[in-house]
């Protein structure tokens, strides 16, 4: 549920307590210092869910605690408008020369500069380009106070597939639901309350390659945002093939992320193809596949990709 500031009186402002209990096997740790993204937070009553709320755009967050232990898991985004094409490459010429991911890999403080935030999407639609984003949530592995965030989104065309997800039209078509272009600044700000000094985003999508990624990519040029050169994207799908290869085939699971919870005995909290319920179920998913892998944070930066990267595979399959 989004909620408006003329709605705010029905709940009591509080601060959320506590901290992720994740554990980081090898010594990794977690980022407690999250400063206050908006002006006002309003939680409900039985402190289960906060909300950031912006004029009458509202987004839910949450802290989180995780009892699933993990083997890696555990500065500022500038929020820009591109401008033109010729100021992109601008920006692309200052960055260092070499490639990132394994000159992050590499690097000895990593686990000091990299944030891992998980991430899902709810759409009109299969189409990459023509439909629209109609749910975000992501959710930060570090956990702690805010670390999940969560709004619907008013795509500006109809929903035909609410079958699929259960949003209609009734529920983006608010005052208070933003469109894409007022809620890119917004999770923009999120993920900058999560990052850390200096450090680089790792966003995580099951199918995220070829589904969740793409859709983010064309939303934000769409909207003429630039997606901040220190995010790499992770597909937890591929992991997961990986690890299924070596389960007994007599109980071999899917890949899809409800097969996975069901293997790993997790439950869901909410219903499947929402995307807040999603992302607490992958968050906890991705750490158990990094630690049946036995994968460092290393490996995942290697593994993980670019904008670039998933532009230049995105032109790939257009030609194809």
């Amino acid at each position: 549920m989004c909620i408006s500031i003329s709605q705010v009186s029905r709940f009591r402002f509080n601060l959320l307590g506590g901290t992720s209990c994740c554990e980081r096997v090898h010594g990794w740790f977690k980022n407690n210092s999250t400063p206050k993204l908006l002006d006002i937070r309003a939680s409900s009553v039985n402190n289960s869910k906060s909300r950031w709320v912006r004029r009458n755009v509202s987004t839910t967050t949450q802290g989180s605690r995780s009892k699933t232990k993990s083997s890696v898991l555990g500065g500022a985004v500038p929020v820009t408008r591109i401008v033109d094409a010729e100021s992109t490459a601008k920006i692309q010429q200052q960055q260092p020369f070499g490639n990132l991911q394994q000159r992050l890999a590499e690097n000895k403080d990593l686990s000091n500069l990299l944030t891992v935030i998980v991430s899902d999407l709810e759409t009109t639609g299969l189409h990459r380009v023509k439909e629209r984003i109609i749910e975000i949530a992501a959710q930060d592995l570090a956990g702690g106070e805010n670390s999940t965030f969560q709004t619907l989104i008013n795509p500006g065309v109809s929903i035909s597939n609410a079958s699929i997800h259960g949003i209609r039209n009734d529920m983006v078509c608010r005052p208070e639901v933003p469109r894409m272009e007022e809620m890119i600044p917004i999770f923009l700000r999120y993920v900058q309350s999560r990052q850390k000094p200096g450090g680089y985003v790792m966003i995580v999508a099951h199918n995220g390659k070829t589904f969740d990624f793409q859709f983010l990519i064309n939303e934000f040029n769409r909207c003429s945002y630039e997606i901040p050169h220190n995010w790499l994207f992770f597909d937890s799908l591929p992991l997961a093939r990986e690890s299924m290869k070596s389960v007994d085939a007599t109980v071999k699971p899917k890949a899809s992320l409800s097969a996975l919870g069901d293997y790993y005995n997790l439950v869901r909290d909410g219903e499947a193809h929402r995307a807040l319920s999603d992302v607490l179920l992958l968050s906890q998913v991705f750490q158990r596949l990094t630690i049946d892998l036995k994968l460092s944070l290393s490996d995942l930066v290697l593994r993980s990709y670019t904008t670039s990267d998933l532009i230049a595979a995105m032109a790939k399959n257009k030609k194809a």
